[in-house]
Formats: structure tokens, sequence, C-alpha cells
């Protein structure tokens, strides 16, 4: 009798598992992983192609004066849901997406609600608005990486709190909504395999590249 009780238990846990699909977070300092549950996504694919056109036209003279690549960006929307893809470069030229892929927020950036806050102050843990020069490649704790040069105030911190553009195993290389994904520590990580095409997209230009995450 109680093999089959403690079968019962252990089928129920399962199923609770598959049903809610929980997501993992990581953090940089600790490999403990913590399991959450995500609620149900909102934003339509055309409501976020408006975002990103809009978005896109208020740092097109910037890239211009500041000598910034005008052919393409990153832009990373931050009130697209985790688990769907809101990290896209950007063509500028063509108004258009090239590539997109899943991306995370910083763990200080959860609230309560669905809504996220933002911090530039150091071990906030939150992730910083704002636009980005994308610099230097190395590796890192967590392989290849590129350092993140904030380009203002709200974001000017970012070198110091070593807030940089890099992947993890963890974040899906695949939309998982209505789920969230992991969160990071500030960082905007992606998943390796989209990391390596950002690669690309970095080492072909010969201007900087900019990062611009907004919300």
């Amino acid at each position: 009798m109680k093999f089959f009780i403690l079968t019962g238990i252990v089928a129920s846990f399962i199923t609770a598992f598959i049903f809610f699909k929980p997501t993992l977070r990581y953090s940089k300092k600790s490999s403990k992983i913590i399991v959450t549950k995500a609620t149900t996504a909102t934003k339509t694919d055309a409501d976020e192609i408006l975002r990103l056109n809009e978005y896109a036209k208020k740092i097109s003279s910037f890239v211009v004066n500041n000598k910034f690549n005008e052919e393409y960006c990153f832009l990373a929307d931050m009130q697209i849901p985790s688990g769907k893809k809101r990290f896209f470069v950007y063509s500028l030229k063509g108004d258009s997406v090239l590539d997109a892929g899943l991306v995370t927020h910083g763990s200080g950036s959860q609230t309560a609600t669905e809504n996220l806050q933002f911090s530039n102050i150091p071990n906030s843990l939150a992730t910083s608005l704002g636009k980005y020069k994308v610099g230097a490649e190395y590796m890192g704790k967590f392989g290849l990486a590129y350092k993140l040069i904030g380009l203002d105030k709200t974001n000017s911190n970012a070198y110091a709190r070593v807030v940089v553009l890099h992947a993890h195993p963890l974040v899906p290389a695949q939309e998982v909504s209505p789920h969230y994904i992991c969160t990071s520590w500030g960082c905007p990580t992606v998943n390796p395999s989209f990391l390596l095409v950002l690669q690309k997209y970095i080492h072909k230009s010969v201007k900087p590249v900019m990062l611009y995450i907004f919300y």
C-alpha cells in the first residue's frame, strides 16, 4: 500500500511540473536554481514591430553623429515578455528585423507585478535602460562576451558594474512563451547559439555596433 501511495505522489508531482513548465533563474555567484512560473504574454507581433520602428528612429541621428554602424543595430524591447524573442538585430536602412533571439533581464528588475523596474545603481542586479556601445570581445566566466559601455545617464555605470553581453545555456534557443526564462544579474544574456549570430554582425562591422535597451 505504501508503495502505491508513494508512486501516486511522484506521478502527481511530475504531472504538475510538466503542466506549469517552470523556468530556471541563474545567479552569476551561485549555481542555485530557483523555479518560477510565468504568466500569459499579451503583446502582439504588430505592436512589437511598430515599437522597434519607433525606437530605431530615436537613435538614428545619434548613430550617424557618433560614428556607429549605420546599417544595423541591436534593439532590446523589455516590454516584450522574456519568453518571447525581444533582442533584435535591426536594419536601420531597411526598417526590418534581420535576426532575433531571447534575452534576460536582471533579477533586480523583477517586481510584484508584471511590470519591470530598472536601475543604474551598483549591486542593484537590475537591467539599465539606454544606449550602449558594444565594446571589446573577451572570454569571461561564461565564455564569449562583449563589454558594454553605457552612453546615457540611465546606464553610465554599466562598465563598472561589469554589465556585459554574454551567453548562458539556461537561456533557451527558442521561444517558451507564455512562460518566462531565467534572469541575470543585470547583463543582457542570450543563448550561446544566438551570441554566435551576434558575433558575426559585430565582427563584420567596421564601426562600433549600438545596443539600445528600452521599455
